[in-house]
């Protein structure tokens, strides 16, 4: 496992656009169609990474619990699954289904998602405001596989909670962690 940091795309990005098929559903979706009412996070992660194995729980209660407040969630893969097939489009739904990801996990072929967003590694957190303007980009908390602290997305939630209370988010961030991408 290589540790890799996130690469702190510049705040006030404007949210790349996509038109990518989710593994959940067979759907085709764009940003546009998955962005939320009062804000939008975007999270690379993949089916292998014990990185995300370490933090999937806390994610997927993240995406319950502010779902219902307006905030968008999707998720993308985007690995090379010829050198890691076990990121498989095929295996996402599995990886979804088991892990009860109720939001899009969207599979990146051609990895033009992740270069747009600049993403590195797994997990790679991206949020986003109601005008589509990047506000965070850090880890979801101090929390690492073996570190001993234990989950808490303590720094996600507190700037998924700006968003949704019209704070100021801290400029000053923290890189998230995590398996670098596994580039073609």
């Amino acid at each position: 496992m290589s540790r890799t940091n996130s690469t702190m795309l510049p705040l006030e990005t404007k949210a790349p656009e996509f038109y990518l098929k989710d593994t959940n559903s067979n759907t085709w979706f764009s940003f546009s169609d998955l962005k939320g009412e009062k804000g939008t996070l975007v999270v690379f992660i993949c089916n292998h990474c014990p990185f995300v194995h370490h933090v999937i729980e806390e994610v997927v209660r993240i995406a319950n619990d502010y779902r219902v407040q307006g905030i968008g969630i999707i998720a993308f893969s985007s690995n090379d699954v010829i050198k890691y097939p076990q990121d498989s489009p095929e295996l996402m739904t599995e990886f979804a289904f088991e892990n009860k990801m109720d939001f899009p996990y969207l599979y990146d072929e051609t990895q033009a998602i992740a270069k747009a967003y600049d993403a590195a590694c797994t997990p790679d957190f991206f949020l986003f405001d109601n005008q589509d303007r990047l506000v965070y980009r850090g880890q979801l908390d101090d929390s690492r596989p073996g570190n001993g602290i234990p989950v808490s997305g303590n720094d996600l939630r507190a700037a998924i909670d700006s968003v949704i209370y019209n704070r100021i988010i801290n400029p000053i961030q923290k890189p998230s962690l995590g398996c670098n991408i596994k580039w073609k």
